[in-house]
């Protein structure tokens, strides 16, 4: 046991600063972009908003549940199926915070990979399900009044009255409730599972051979495989999977492999795959996961090649930078998302009783 808990320590200490970090941009992100950007851009049935869809979702930090209510709502608004997928794709495989975590745990090339494949899954799919299964008739969005790019800001046209509008927050205020939004409702979210990936990846790093990786037959796309059939059915967020991906990889596993894990498991799981038929229907929901797996795998062969190209060994990176690791500052960040992380769960279980209780 003892050795367990340090083993979840050190992949704590080493992910705990960028976590932060991520947490922290994901906090600004709520601050200062506008909240109607992405329904704007995307409430209309056009094929380039599929573009536009998979760009807005790379840094969004929205995990596999938080993503459904938001694709609904552009649904409504009048985006088409292959936006609306497309959204549903990138955003939960990355964002902000993922993309940090990634860089502690796993390396810099990784780091660029993942989001550009996501941001690539997302748009093949977004396309091959607006070419097969496109909305033969929308109806137009239901009228709405949008605020303005400036709302909240003041109001300088001089064309409307503001005398009875609430005064503008300030600059300061927006930053307060943004960090709240991500050290609170973000967190509380991502918590209990983070904390399932840290125990996860300590339990691998202990238990499973070093050589795991490269002893199952049929090589890397075997491992691929592999990954594909243990992501595809389990629910787990993109910064969860961020450390079990980094105990495989110590394991042996090819970054193809990783690659596949860590895409595969953020956008597909049971509870997404209903969600998904019933906002695109049956048709779309299988070319959607057909499209998953198929660029996925891609990726994930390209991914490998690079890597020999380039002579990079995601492992070895690992080896390295953990033994630089551990710092003063390494270790107060990890005491610091240490009690963000139970406080979390403790809210999450008061909010739970209080509602058995009501």
């Amino acid at each position: 046991m003892n050795e367990l808990l340090q083993a979840c320590w050190d992949i704590l200490v080493d992910s705990s600063f960028w976590m932060l970090f991520g947490f922290f941009m994901a906090g600004l992100l709520r601050a200062f972009v506008p909240s109607d950007l992405v329904a704007r851009h995307l409430g209309k049935n056009q094929s380039g908003n599929i573009f536009k869809a998979a760009l807005f979702g790379v840094p969004l930090p929205l995990c596999s549940c938080g993503v459904i209510p938001a694709a609904a709502g552009l649904r409504r608004q009048g985006a088409g199926k292959g936006a609306t997928a497309s959204f549903l794709i990138s955003t939960p495989e990355t964002g902000v915070d993922s993309i940090a975590v990634s860089w502690a745990l796993l390396d810099p090339l990784m780091t660029v990979l993942r989001p550009l494949s996501a941001f690539l899954t997302a748009m093949v799919t977004g396309f091959f399900i607006d070419a097969a299964d496109k909305d033969s008739t929308q109806e137009p969005a239901p009228p709405q009044t949008l605020a303005p790019s400036g709302a909240g800001q003041g109001c300088a046209s001089g064309c409307c009255s503001c005398q009875g509008e609430a005064p503008a927050p300030s600059v300061w205020k927006r930053f307060l409730d943004g960090q709240r939004f991500a050290f609170d409702d973000l967190l509380a979210d991502i918590a209990p599972w983070f904390g399932l990936g840290i125990l996860l990846a300590g339990i691998i790093t202990l238990y499973l051979p070093d050589d795991l990786g490269q002893t199952l037959p049929g090589g890397g796309f075997t491992s691929m495989l592999a990954m594909l059939v243990v992501a595809l059915p389990m629910y787990v967020c993109a910064t969860a999977s961020t450390p079990i991906a980094a105990a495989l990889a110590m394991k042996g596993f090819s970054p193809g492999a990783l690659l596949v894990f860590l895409l595969a498991g953020p956008a597909t799981n049971a509870a997404t795959m209903v969600m998904v038929g019933r906002l695109l229907g049956r048709k779309s929901a299988f070319i959607y996961v057909g499209s998953i797996i198929v660029v996925t795998l891609v990726c994930a062969v390209a991914a490998d090649a690079l890597y020999l190209w380039l002579g990079f060994e995601v492992h070895g990176w690992l080896e390295n930078s953990g033994a630089e690791e551990g710092g003063l500052l390494a270790i107060l960040a990890a005491l610091i998302m240490l009690a963000v992380l139970l406080r979390s769960v403790l809210q999450l279980a008061v909010r739970r009783f209080r509602l058995l209780r009501s």
